[in-house]
């Protein structure tokens, strides 16, 4: 049976533990955290050490820290040739200290605490410097999700990048709608209706098929409308700069 060892506590280790957890064909053997009362409401403490001498033999070991300090915390593992991965999306293979076999463990997904995920259906990106230990991180990553994919640093970073668009910027932008139905005293609850169906409509359509509304249409009179009713200068630059975009789009198809 694999051995794994996680190392971190926050959002993406907690969500990566409790798949292990439940994992069939592995075994999650330790855990490192800096605070062990971090850890305590998903493990015993005996699984959890918080010195980096203590770390008992695996077959993996999983950084899953904050990307600026994944350097750090791989000079710190008093390992050598054992196979060490992180689980960042923008942080270069290369990164990690040379002392180990090196690799990447990317969940592509976004986490918060108290949000439970299917881990099942997280796309997990792989990489590693060899064939064998990238067939291992296979075997690993097979038995918390059906969705594995061999993505490399440069690829990986791309869909970082993108993710951050789709994801982080899109939430925003649920953030800014949220503002202003509460300035004029409307449920942002109305909303949601909509929000699901156009997420559910790039599942079957692309991007530009599914892409409506008045910077599609090139709608001069409901944009100029929008624009005179928005008073937050924030919210107007930004709905100025996505409507150009849209249009400068349209123009090219």
């Amino acid at each position: 049976m694999l051995k794994v060892v996680v190392i971190g506590s926050g959002n993406v280790a907690q969500h990566v533990i409790i798949a292990f957890k439940k994992a069939v064909g592995m075994e999650l053997v330790q855990v490192f955290a800096r605070d062990k009362n971090s850890l305590s409401h998903l493990l015993y403490t005996d699984v959890i050490t918080s010195d980096y001498s203590q770390l008992i033999t695996a077959d993996l070991y999983i950084i899953a820290v904050s990307d600026y300090a994944i350097v750090d915390v791989s000079s710190r593992l008093q390992l050598a040739d054992k196979l060490v991965v992180h689980t960042s999306g923008s942080v270069a293979m290369e990164a990690l200290n040379d002392k180990n076999r090196k690799g990447v463990f990317y969940p592509l997904q976004t986490f918060s605490k108290n949000k439970d995920i299917d881990f099942n259906k997280v796309p997990i990106c792989l990489e590693a410097q060899n064939t064998t230990d990238l067939e291992l991180l296979k075997k690993v990553a097979r038995t918390i999700s059906e969705n594995v994919y061999e993505i490399d640093s440069n690829q990986r970073k791309s869909l970082h990048v993108a993710a951050v668009f789709v994801s982080n910027f899109v939430n925003y932008m649920y953030q800014i709608g949220s503002e202003i139905c509460t300035q004029n005293e409307v449920p942002f609850e109305i909303l949601k209706p909509l929000i699901i169906e156009t997420a559910n409509k790039v599942m079957t359509l692309s991007p530009t098929e599914a892409q409506t509304g008045p910077a599609k249409r090139d709608d001069t009179q409901t944009i100029n409308s929008h624009l005179n009713f928005l008073s937050d200068e924030n919210q107007k630059e930004i709905y100025k700069l996505l409507t150009k975009s849209i249009i400068d789009n349209g123009k090219k198809l």
